[in-house]
């Protein structure tokens, strides 16, 4: 077998930051570190790549040995090499992040590694670089939110604007102004009235919507007038 003359052994590891959407809240999933060091303290989803996997493998692997999770469907977003990352020895970890509806897969989590969801305000102390990881990771999936119909595919086939708008705030962490949120979310016109109402939170109710998928590709952008201040969160 040859080797490079010179060279040092780095390892390469993933880490995938799974968000969930409970309904009401979006929460972050993690497991209990089962590795010396900071064995047992709270940790993402983490391991190494065997020598025969490509990191996106090994990313589906590491969640499924973690949790029990499959079919999750994960961006890979950044690499993170600070060289004192890990005490142990050098390593580099590719980093994937997702955003799931929790009730769609709890019936996959499994114990073994005690998987928890934790709300995004009330995280507790992590191993490692992991809580630069979730920031960063965080203000990828805002910035996907912003221009891509994701938050939708969380959200029944046909939904209301107070459910729309809880799970924006659950993304980005604040609270929108309920008259600017409805106005500008009727003004992409990308929403389609349905006569039916949802009389469950409150006696006048509210009207169902759906997305209009067919004028998405053009009019994609005005997602970005949903969010206030967008430098703030990008």
């Amino acid at each position: 077998m040859h080797e490079y003359p010179g060279q040092h052994r780095i390892l390469v590891a993933v880490d995938c930051i799974i968000f969930g959407f409970d309904g009401v809240n979006v929460k972050l999933l993690l497991v209990k570190r089962s590795l010396t060091p900071e064995q047992g303290k709270w940790s993402l989803m983490g391991g190494f790549i065997n020598p025969s996997e490509s990191p996106d493998d090994a990313a589906n692997r590491v969640l499924e040995e973690r949790t029990g999770l499959k079919d999750v469907y994960m961006d890979q977003f950044m690499v993170f090499g600070n060289p004192k990352r890990d005490p142990v020895e050098r390593t580099l970890s590719v980093a994937y992040f997702a955003l799931i509806d929790i009730h769609q897969y709890e019936e996959q989590i499994s114990g073994e590694h005690s998987p928890e969801w934790f709300l995004l305000d009330d995280m507790p102390d992590m191993v490692f670089d992991h809580p630069e990881m979730v920031t960063i990771a965080l203000k990828q999936l805002r910035y996907k939110a912003a221009l891509h119909p994701i938050l939708f595919q969380l959200l029944p086939g046909k939904f209301t604007i107070p459910q729309l708008q809880s799970l924006y705030e659950g993304v980005y962490q604040t609270e929108f102004d309920d008259r600017n949120f409805s106005r500008k979310l009727l003004s992409t016109g990308l929403l389609v009235k349905l006569a039916e109402k949802d009389k469950q939170s409150s006696k006048k109710g509210a009207f169902y919507y759906r997305l209009d998928q067919s004028h998405y590709e053009e009019n994609f952008e005005k997602f970005l007038n949903l969010v206030p201040n967008p430098d703030k969160f990008f």
